[in-house]
């Protein structure tokens, strides 16, 4: 799937594939959100609206109140590609949190998540 797919694509048809994907692993929706609300600064009621419409996903990340500072900490494989080598701001945003979102479903706690990372040295 192109990267400008993947921006035009709706939040709410998206939102729903990072959720199962913890399901089926035995997370919760609650803590997809608290992942997502970490990196983007977005509040619980902001995200529940905004599931509600249809905004792409690219303008999720784009609007984000507050992209966390900590996310270019973030690094690993994920589909294939290795998060810190991504070039595009907004397609390596939206891989952290696919990244994020599979750290969670291979079962790491959430507050392991969500702290501060160390890159690897490279």
């Amino acid at each position: 799937m192109g990267q400008e797919r993947v921006f035009q694509m709706p939040l709410s048809k998206i939102y729903p594939l990072l959720a199962a994907k913890a399901e089926k692993k035995g997370r919760s929706r609650e803590e997809v959100d608290a992942v997502i609300q970490w990196l983007t600064g977005y509040a619980p009621s902001e995200l529940r609206r905004l599931l509600e419409t249809d905004i792409p996903y690219g303008a999720f990340f784009q609007n984000a109140p507050r992209m966390h500072p900590d996310r270019r900490l973030i690094w690993g494989t994920i589909c294939g590609v290795r998060v810190e080598e991504i070039q595009d701001p907004l397609l390596r945003d939206i891989r952290c949190l696919d990244k994020l979102i599979d750290e969670l479903a291979r079962g790491k706690p959430l507050e392991t998540i969500l702290r501060r990372r160390e890159p690897p040295n490279v």
